[in-house]
C-alpha cells in the first residue's frame, strides 16, 4: 500500500471555499476515480493556512492513473473553473509518499 500525504498551502481567504469544494464535489470525484481518503486536517494555527489529507493507493502506478483520470474529468474541470473565478485556492501543493513498516501492526 502507498500512502500520500497531500499538503495544500491555501491562499488567504480561500480556506472555507476549499472546504466547501471538497465537501460538495471533490470527495465524491475522488471516490469515482478510485482514490480512498483516510482523513483531513487543517493547521491548528489558522495563520499557516494549510490543509492536509492522506490518500491511500495500491501503488504509484494506480495513483498516477487515478489522478490523471480525475484531472481530465469534465465535472472536475467545471467545478474548478467555477469555484476559482475569483482566483486560485492554492499557492502551493506538496505530496509526501509513505509505505508501511514491517515492525508495526495496528493493534
Amino acid at each position: 500500500m502507498l500512502y500520500e500525504l497531500r499538503i495544500y498551502h491555501v491562499n488567504p481567504g480561500k480556506m472555507q471555499a476549499l472546504h466547501e469544494r471538497f465537501r460538495d464535489h471533490v470527495i465524491d470525484l475522488f471516490l469515482k476515480h478510485g482514490m480512498k481518503i483516510i482523513r483531513y486536517w487543517e493547521d491548528i494555527n489558522e495563520a499557516n493556512n494549510r490543509l492536509y489529507y492522506f490518500v491511500e493507493h495500491d501503488d504509484m502506478e494506480s495513483r498516477n492513473l487515478n489522478y490523471e483520470r480525475f484531472r481530465k474529468d469534465p465535472e472536475w474541470i467545471e467545478v474548478k473553473r467555477i469555484s476559482e473565478m475569483d482566483g486560485p485556492f492554492l499557492n502551493n501543493q506538496e505530496s509526501i509518499f509513505m509505505k508501511d513498516v514491517a515492525f508495526f501492526e495496528n493493534k
